[in-house]
């Protein structure tokens, strides 16, 4: 009796430590990231002004800066765009190697990590993710950066925690592809992805408990047209030179407000800590109270952003017999370019910027620096110019009205968000520009996402005033602006280019350049690009303002940017000097 005890016993024992050895095999140590940014304190909350507010909290749709901005800070990619050197770095991939013909790229993932909801991460997180983004039905806005001549790159688990990425060709850049494309938690979103309901998921409206991310903070509260409020996630992957673990603020809570305008008063109040982007007006505005209100402003210099006046070039408008009738004009490039030699850049960026802004004559700006094509230039303001290229194009006037070749008025509306003074501004200067022409102009502000669902949707428009900012320096995200099935081509979705046309041309360039790693060759390509895209005018660019923001003078690891969130691209290490208290 006491040796059959004895054999239990020892059996149980075996079990026990059997148990634990699989226990702690399948949770391995975490495999931490440690910054080497300035030890901070942990604890407070930050809260920013958003305007206007978030459309979802699902990364895979994501086009508009508002929804990214909030997303950004609760989403993690494999390899990170260090926004102040703006050089790569590891982040969820812990090292990457490239194979010698630069068609194949392998990463090790980091090990024991978890989603903010405790679940563990690992390679089926990120094949399931890539496979998502790579499907076509979904035609999601990263898709076009993983396309290579027109083949999806494949995506392959190694092990647990290792994944081949393979391309059809080399790929220019191929490390910074990874930045910014966020890995999806499998285990939440298998599930409607398989039946056809992802676009529906993770709405303003999902509960916390449903939504899981590997950034540093998570979705706490959301409160439509009010505020979003991230806490800190406990499952973080990083930590400081120190050991704390990151992020240091225990909340960043996004508050809702209507305007701009708005902002600057919930900032001067002391009611928000952290303000960009800010316009020149109340960047001017706000520099004599820095030292009594205790807060510092910056001017990062030119960033990325491009502001367009955008024609409706789309097929698909035979139900809008209005638009259809103007497209004619719109369809014309001695138009477009009488137009925008019309428009006098320098009076908007001396009028909206203050002189904290450049022309453009395309999509590149001078925050570009290695990549812009100084050859391109903005085109020179001359009215006479202007009504020289519509008398060759066959337009007439009537008095001070320009009339078409079939003698009917031009006119036609220009939308512009309701909730961005600026690009209001930007278009009532081109109404007034335009009266020079004989051309008359209506501005109809619009809420920013009923005029986004006219532009990309129903195509219910003839102009609008708009601006994009691209997430890195590197050509390859404007793959997504420049080439006919990127989901930003906003003047003509889904066109099919004539072959031999110059779209056709700026397809081939765009795919060419991302399989070309020499840089002297890929700048070549990337030049022509600028030089059909300033001569032929899809869209008439105008200007591209310097980086400006605020923020209260307390918070340390403060690195302002030119891309990305500008002043929270670092929110996981973003700290408050003094203690928490109030904050």
């Amino acid at each position: 009796m006491i040796r059959r005890f004895q054999v239990r016993l020892l059996m149980t024992l075996a079990s026990c430590v059997l148990g634990i050895c699989a226990q702690a095999q399948a949770q391995a140590t975490p495999e931490l990231m440690r910054v080497d940014s300035e030890p901070g304190r942990i604890g407070g909350r930050l809260v920013v002004g958003q305007s206007p507010e978030p459309k979802s909290f699902n990364p895979v749709f994501a086009l508009d800066q508002p929804t990214q901005d909030v997303l950004r800070r609760m989403n993690a990619d494999l390899i990170h765009i260090n926004r102040a050197s703006g050089k790569t770095e590891p982040a969820l991939a812990k090292s990457w190697t490239a194979s010698k013909d630069g068609k194949s790229f392998t990463v090790q993932l980091r090990k024991g990590i978890q989603f903010s909801d405790g679940a563990p991460f690992d390679a089926d997180d990120v094949v399931f993710s890539y496979h998502v983004y790579l499907d076509e039905k979904l035609n999601s806005p990263q898709r076009g950066l993983l396309l290579i001549g027109d083949k999806p790159m494949m995506v392959e688990k190694l092990g647990p925690y290792s994944v081949r990425f393979s391309f059809a060709s080399p790929y220019a850049a191929a490390e910074r592809v990874f930045d910014s494309i966020p890995i999806l938690p499998r285990h939440l979103l298998e599930k409607e992805y398989a039946e056809g309901k992802l676009a529906q998921a993770w709405a303003l409206s999902t509960s916390p408990q449903n939504w899981a991310g590997l950034g540093p903070f998570r979705l706490k509260q959301a409160s439509p047209g009010d505020r979003i409020v991230l806490e800190r996630n406990p499952y973080y992957w990083k930590i400081d030179s120190k050991g704390q673990k990151l992020p240091y603020l225990d909340e960043l809570i996004f508050l809702i407000v209507p305007s701009r305008d708005a902002q600057v008063v919930r900032f001067q109040a002391n009611d928000t800590q952290v303000i960009a982007p800010l316009s020149a007006e109340n960047y001017a505005a706000l520099m004599p109270e820095q030292q009594a209100r205790h807060y510092n402003l910056y001017d990062a210099g030119p960033g990325m952003e491009y502001n367009f006046l955008l024609f409706n070039l789309n097929d698909d408008t035979a139900k809008l017999p209005e638009v259809v009738r103007r497209q004619v004009w719109f369809k014309g490039l001695k138009f477009r370019q009488a137009v925008s030699m019309a428009i006098d850049r320098k009076a908007m960026v001396r009028l909206v910027y203050q002189n904290r802004a450049t022309p453009l004559a395309t999509h590149v700006t001078p925050g570009k620096k290695q990549w812009v094509n100084a050859t391109v230039q903005a085109p020179e303001y001359s009215v006479a110019k202007a009504r020289e290229l519509l008398k060759s194009g066959g337009y007439t006037w009537k008095g001070d009205s320009l009339l078409d070749t079939q003698g009917k008025p031009v006119e036609f509306t220009i939308l512009a968000s309701a909730s961005n003074a600026l690009r209001s501004q930007m278009a009532t200067l081109i109404q007034s520009d335009l009266k020079a022409l004989g051309i008359n102009a209506h501005v109809v502000t619009m809420e920013f996402r009923s005029m986004l669902d006219r532009i990309q949707n129903s195509h219910d428009y003839e102009a609008a005033v708009m601006g994009l900012s691209g997430p890195d320096d590197d050509p390859n995200p404007d793959m997504t602006f420049v080439t006919s099935d990127g989901p930003l081509h906003l003047w003509h979705l889904h066109e099919k280019p004539a072959p031999g046309s110059w779209q056709a041309e700026l397809d081939h360039l765009m795919a060419q350049q991302l399989i070309t790693l020499d840089h002297a060759k890929r700048k070549k390509l990337y030049d022509r690009v600028q030089e059909i895209m300033g001569r032929e005018l899809p869209v008439v660019f105008l200007v591209s303002p310097n980086i400006l923001g605020g923020a209260q003078a307390d918070l340390g690891n403060l690195r302002p940017a030119i891309i990305d969130s500008y002043l929270l691209w670092n929110a996981d290490e973003i700290y408050w000097r003094t203690p928490a208290g109030n904050h």
